[in-house]
């Protein structure tokens, strides 16, 4: 394939900033260009972080909730296990897809989104990451305030009333949850703020550390219950689904992961700009999704399975189970760990993501660390608690954000690999001469724009008027149809007067 490679400019000048080291040209437009969505100097990512990156995706409790929610469908653990497995296994061909460019280009996913969208044009695909990037930081922020307050609890058991939502509550969440959740916010504020590196270190050591936990919290459960007394048909009624209908319900469990994985996947290019070499995001990519997720997987099913023998009920909150243990300090270890591991995908999925999303729809006013703190303060206004409090909500939030994450993929993909074919003048996406190849019209390329509106309407449609089983698959119908659109249209894309791509 063509190597990406930039026009030779005017001298670079190296900005140290939060984001990373990064080359600014002297011809750069500053209405495009910042020291954050500059093109990197220097990408030292190896494979070890990017397998770290996946193991705090995925070690999460809106993971675990997320697949322990696939029970409500009636599986069994076997379907369950299949329907993960594949699930990640086609999210770990879609990163590779969209990695691509920004690793070879060391640009964020919102300046890659400059090559098929326009350098103005950008700014759509932009927000609505950025505004769904805030929705899920909300919700895995309240999430891990769970952690936080089974652990107050449990060391002050007055507290109780205050964690009551009916006694002390305020929009729909206790006085005690607002602390936790205004606790856990204060903390990814305080890690996100230190800049990448820091940000690198951090989920290099969350990932490990709550596969320990796990480990020994089924370890433990199972040794409990006993292994003979684990049932593993772990369905709500009890009852279990056959043949073709249990099929079904694993296709659309399939779905399911892959819409619980779109967000960080549209984005994936603002971690894959850091990889060395795009071999090592591939090799962490296949580490910390089919292979690490396979074994997150066995570990969701079999604690889950042990619950019921245990405590005579089926619990797929994670949290929840470590607050019905009967140690204090394995409670506080394992909801410690937990508050951790999710705060490790939040700040990689949800803070950076938008940080540079913000950030690229006014360079000139919004910084990297702006823009996340932008995400931040709009994560509380979405009251997040009511967005993710049950199987039925969190199939119908997936849905949702998958009809409009879905078409922003499907034109990336289309534009990179079918139309320019691997080809990008880097200095290109930072000049708004109506000569550059990414100027299209007026900055805008219609083509892009007219295929994720239709797209994401016709997603939105299918998710309001069509069954929870057509909705599930509200990602791959948005990509798809956006994928075809743009490709079918490709001949009406504007074309300026190109510059040459060096060789």
């Amino acid at each position: 394939m063509t190597e990406v490679k930039a026009t030779e400019s005017l001298p670079a000048e190296t900005h140290h900033n939060a984001a990373g080291d990064s080359l600014i040209k002297p011809d750069y437009d500053p209405r495009l260009a910042n020291e954050d969505l500059a093109p990197l100097r220097k990408q030292n990512w190896t494979s070890y972080n990017f397998f770290a990156f996946w193991m705090s995706d995925v070690h999460s409790v809106g993971g675990y909730l997320t697949a322990g929610s696939l029970f409500a469908l009636g599986l069994v653990a076997w379907q369950v296990l299949i329907a993960l497995l594949v699930g990640i296994t086609i999210v770990y061909f879609l990163c590779n897809l969209v990695a691509r460019p920004s690793q070879r280009t060391g640009t964020p996913y919102p300046v890659a989104s400059r090559i098929p969208f326009g350098v103005l044009g950008a700014n759509i695909p932009a927000i609505i990451r950025g505004l769904i990037a805030v929705a899920w930081y909300g919700i895995q922020t309240y999430l891990a305030s769970a952690a936080l307050i089974v652990v107050a609890l449990r060391l002050d058991s007055g507290l109780a009333p205050w964690a009551d939502v009916d006694q002390h509550g305020f929009l729909g969440l206790s006085a005690l949850g607002w602390a936790g959740f205004g606790v856990m916010w204060v903390l990814q504020a305080v890690v996100f703020w230190r800049g990448m590196e820091a940000i690198k270190k951090f989920i290099d050591f969350c990932g490990p550390a709550v596969y320990l936990v796990m480990f020994l919290l089924a370890g433990y459960l199972v040794w409990k219950a006993g292994w003979s007394n684990l049932d593993f048909n772990l369905s709500e009624s009890g009852e279990t689904l056959t043949g073709w209908p249990a099929w079904q319900e694993t296709i659309i469990a399939i779905a399911l992961v892959v819409s619980y994985f779109s967000g960080p996947m549209l984005n994936y290019g603002d971690f894959a700009r850091y990889g060395k070499t795009f071999g090592a995001v591939k090799k962490g990519n296949f580490l910390g999704l089919p292979v690490n997720f396979l074994v997150f997987a066995i570990l969701v099913v079999v604690t889950a399975a042990a619950t019921r023998p245990v405590f005579s009920e089926l619990i797929t909150d994670p949290v929840e189970t470590v607050a019905r243990l009967d140690s204090t300090f394995a409670v506080v270890l394992g909801a410690l760990t937990f508050m951790i591991a999710t705060i490790g995908i939040n700040i990689v999925a949800n803070f950076v993501s938008p940080a540079f999303d913000f950030s690229n729809v006014s360079p000139q006013r919004i910084s990297w660390r702006a823009g996340g703190m932008i995400a931040a303060v709009g994560s509380v206004l979405i009251t997040p608690w009511n967005l993710y409090n049950s199987p039925d909500t969190i199939h119908y939030t997936l849905d949702v954000l998958g009809a409009f994450i879905g078409p922003l993929y499907g034109v990336l993909i289309a534009d990179y690999y079918l139309v320019k074919k691997q080809q990008v003048v880097v200095d290109e996406l930072y000049t708004l001469s109506p000569r550059g190849r990414y100027h299209y019209v007026r900055g805008y390329n219609p083509v892009a724009i007219l295929a994720t509106a239709i797209a994401a309407v016709i997603g939105v449609v299918v998710v309001f008027t069509a069954s929870s089983d057509v909705a599930a698959f509200s990602w791959f119908i948005g990509a798809g149809i956006s994928f075809a659109v743009y490709i079918g249209l490709k001949s009406r894309i504007p074309h300026s007067a190109p510059a040459s791509v060096d060789a």
